[in-house]
């Protein structure tokens, strides 16, 4: 079966994630699950980060922005990965490490959700 431009996008993300020594996951939604969560689950250096893939003109949908909103809200990094962003995947990663590694604090953090009319703050 040929790959969907969005899979392609997910195995670049976990490719990222891989040589990083990302602990990550992909949530299953069924049964007694939630819809709308993020595609890749990531814990890295004691962050908690949502990464939601799209290819083409794909766009999270109404319940993945409050789903995103509501995680960011509570602390965590949210990211919007997709063809024409997920180069710099590898920076965005090194410079949480970073500021992990520099102790700035928790508050410092940032999140990236490049959609046009959509923001997390």
């Amino acid at each position: 079966m040929a790959a969907t431009p969005e899979s392609k996008v997910k195995a670049k993300v976990v490719a990222e994630l891989k040589k990083l020594g990302a602990y990550h996951f992909f949530p299953v939604t069924s049964g007694y699950g939630s819809s709308g969560l993020f595609d890749i689950v990531v814990c890295f250096r004691g962050l908690f980060i949502g990464i939601e893939c799209k290819a083409g003109k794909g766009k999270p949908t109404a319940l993945q922005i409050r789903n995103a909103m509501q995680a960011k809200n509570s602390g965590a990094i949210v990211l919007l990965i997709n063809e024409h962003n997920v180069s710099k995947l590898g920076d965005v990663m090194s410079k949480l490490a970073r500021i992990c590694d520099d102790g700035t604090e928790r508050s410092d953090r940032f999140s990236f959700w490049p959609i046009e009319g959509h923001t997390t703050r």
